[in-house]
């Protein structure tokens, strides 16, 4: 007796608990995955993260002025506006595989290719916020001495904010979501895994990876929705 209680307590303890158990059944949410993978999620998503982020500040950066210079030399406006769409109708794979010659199996081919797609989005959101800008207002901020620079800076832009931080909302959950397109070069953080999953048929990676995606995707639209808030005080006094 005494033999067969030690030989049930052994078999027990090996047995699968629920959590593992979801391993075992390839279960879609598996809890077990999240906790012994937990590292590398949190790498790859660190990675995903330095990409999107990378892309869309590089991407803002060229488009403001080139934005700018659209806007003031009236010849300029739909051919760039035209090249800026006809670029972002690539597909990714297309586009990324025209950058493997130049900047070979690197993260460089996935940013590039993320900051074409973003000034698509931006150039367009800061030409519309700048053309919203009423001329009257224009014309008080040249009646008050402003300069065009200091027209643009202090008057234009700041009542540009709202479709600018719109734009760039957009552009930012839209990069969330190619930067997946990056793992054909082996740089696509959660979409390493999720295409790692789809060719092991490993259930609760793909779910895991895809959910930690549309996650990060809101954190970020949550983060400029509150930098727009601090950087427009007098919308706050008006809710209020």
């Amino acid at each position: 007796m005494i033999r067969g209680a030690i030989g049930s307590a052994l078999i027990d303890s090996h047995a699968p608990t629920v959590a593992d158990d979801c391993l075992l059944r390839n279960a879609w949410v598996c809890p077990e995955y999240v906790r012994t993978r937990a590292g590398d999620l949190a790498a790859a998503t660190a990675t995903h993260l330095r990409i999107t982020l990378v892309s869309v500040v590089i991407g803002a950066v060229i488009a403001l002025p080139l934005a700018l210079l659209a806007r003031r030399i009236r010849g300029l406006r739909a051919p760039v506006l035209g090249l800026s769409t006809a670029i972002y109708t690539i597909p990714s794979l297309a586009l990324f595989s025209l950058l493997l010659p130049f900047t070979g199996l690197s993260q460089k081919t996935v940013v590039i290719g993320l900051v074409l797609y973003t000034l698509t989005i931006l150039v367009r959101a800061v030409l519309a916020g700048l053309d919203g800008v009423p001329e009257e207002v224009r014309d008080a901020g040249r009646g008050m001495g402003y300069s065009e620079r200091g027209l643009l800076w202090r008057v234009e832009l700041p009542l540009a904010l709202p479709v600018l931080i719109g734009g760039l909302r957009i552009a930012t959950v839209s990069t969330v979501a190619l930067t997946t397109i990056g793992t054909i070069v082996g740089y696509g953080g959660l979409g390493d895994l999720i295409a790692t999953g789809l060719n092991s048929n490993f259930k609760a990676q793909v779910l895991t990876a895809s959910v930690l995606c549309v996650i990060l995707a809101l954190v970020l639209d949550l983060l400029l929705v509150g930098l727009q808030r601090v950087l427009m005080p007098w919308r706050r006094a008006e809710a209020r």
